[in-house]
């Protein structure tokens, strides 16, 4: 399981809600619930928080990591 160090910890704030985060097992989860009632949750992926509402990170993977690296209109990685 990834561990959070509590340094980073103190200063990450949940992008949603604005409040601390807190780790729960491969997740950070927001101390204070969104406006749905449900405290959002974020995933930490190979030691990297994953701090993307849902519907955004739902985005950000459909449209792939190649399409980000690539310089404008030249087809070539940066």
């Amino acid at each position: 399981m990834p561990h959070i160090s509590p340094e980073l910890l103190s200063v990450l704030r949940c992008p949603v809600t604005g409040s601390a985060l807190v780790q729960e097992g491969e997740e950070l989860v927001a101390a204070a619930a969104g406006d749905s009632g449900v405290k959002p949750r974020y995933a930490i992926e190979d030691g990297i928080p994953l701090l993307l509402p849902p519907e955004l990170l739902a985005a950000a993977t459909a449209a792939g990591s190649d399409q980000h690296d690539s310089v404008p209109g030249t087809g070539q990685a940066t």
